[in-house]
């Protein structure tokens, strides 16, 4: 029986640049209300695929699409404060 063996100590190892940085990490903290609201939004769409959006249904979207809003908004508001773009 032949054994095969790796000839690279790290065959499996990710290179260490594919990790997030520090900065990267910080963004996305920073974005998370907007992700967060943007995904109730696609959740509250999601339900509407397959029937006809009742009170409710609608209620819901408007609802998710006021809060993708306000934390736009938000975000654009302090990227302005801290001197950078939105």
């Amino acid at each position: 029986m032949k054994h095969i063996i790796a000839l690279q100590a790290g065959v499996t190892a990710l290179p260490s640049y594919i990790e997030p940085t520090t900065a990267e990490l910080n963004a996305i903290e920073n974005e998370l209300p907007l992700i967060l609201a943007e995904v109730e939004l696609l959740d509250a769409l999601i339900v509407t695929l397959d029937r006809t959006p009742n009170e409710l249904d609608a209620r819901r979207i408007r609802r998710a699409r006021r809060r993708v809003l306000n934390a736009r908004r938000d975000l654009g508001n302090r990227a302005d404060g801290l001197g950078g773009a939105a």
